[in-house]
C-alpha cells in the first residue's frame, strides 16, 4: 500500500474487537491473517515440507476478568528462528502483505530479521528481493523497511540493481536513504 500516491484504505485486519461486555480482545487478523487461517495454512506447509508442524498458540494475556489474545505471527516468528520451512513460507506472505495489523509495525520487522537468519531457497530469495525491490520503486518504506533492506542486504539485489538505479525516485528522500544503504554493498 502506497500512502504517498493516496491510495490508502482501511485494513480489514484491523477491526473492532466487539467482544462480550469488552472482557475478551482478540488482536488476531481476519480471513487470510486470521489465528485460524494462519494456523491452518502453517499445518499444510508443515506437511508439504515432511515436518510434524508445531502447536500454534496465540500468547494471552490476562488482568482480573480481561484477556487478549496477542497475534498468532508471534509463534510463527519463533518457529523463523528455529529454521521451521513451513513458518518461513508464511513470513514470507505476511511480508509481502500490503495491508495494515495490530502490531504490525513490530510483527513485519521481527518477520524480516528472523528471516535474515534464516535458511531461504533460490525462489524464497527471489520473492523476498522482488518485493523490497518494488517497494522501494513504489516510495513504500514504511517503519519496518529498516529491516527489510536489511534483509535485502544479505540476499543481495542481484539482477534487480539495473532496473532500481534507472527507476528510483531520486527526490524522495525516504526512498534514497535506503537506496544508499543498498548502494555500499
Amino acid at each position: 500500500m502506497n500512502q504517498a500516491k493516496g491510495s490508502w484504505k482501511p485494513s480489514p485486519h484491523i477491526r473492532d474487537h466487539g467482544s462480550l461486555l469488552g472482557l475478551f480482545t482478540d488482536y488476531n487478523g481476519v480471513g487470510a491473517w486470521s489465528a485460524k487461517a494462519i494456523s491452518e495454512r502453517y499445518k499444510v506447509y508443515a506437511g508439504e515440507s515432511g515436518i510434524i508442524p508445531a502447536t500454534l498458540d496465540s500468547r494471552l494475556y490476562s488482568e482480573r476478568k480481561r484477556v487478549w489474545s496477542y497475534p498468532l505471527m508471534d509463534a510463527i516468528i519463533s518457529l523463523i528462528e528455529r529454521c521451521d520451512p513451513a513458518a518461513i513460507r508464511v513470513g514470507i506472505e505476511f511480508i509481502e502483505e500490503d495491508d495494515f495489523f495490530h502490531f504490525g509495525k513490530i510483527l513485519k520487522s521481527n518477520t524480516a530479521r528472523a528471516l535474515r537468519r534464516a535458511p531461504l531457497t533460490f525462489d524464497q530469495q527471489e520473492r523476498i528481493r522482488k518485493r523490497i525491490v518494488s517497494m522501494l520503486l513504489d516510495g513504500n518504506v514504511p517503519h519496518e523497511f529498516g529491516e527489510y533492506r536489511r534483509l535485502l542486504k544479505k540476499i543481495g539485489v542481484d539482477h534487480l540493481w539495473g532496473k532500481l538505479d534507472a527507476e528510483v525516485d531520486r527526490t524522495n528522500p525516504y526512498v534514497m536513504r535506503h537506496y544508499r544503504y543498498l548502494k555500499q554493498v
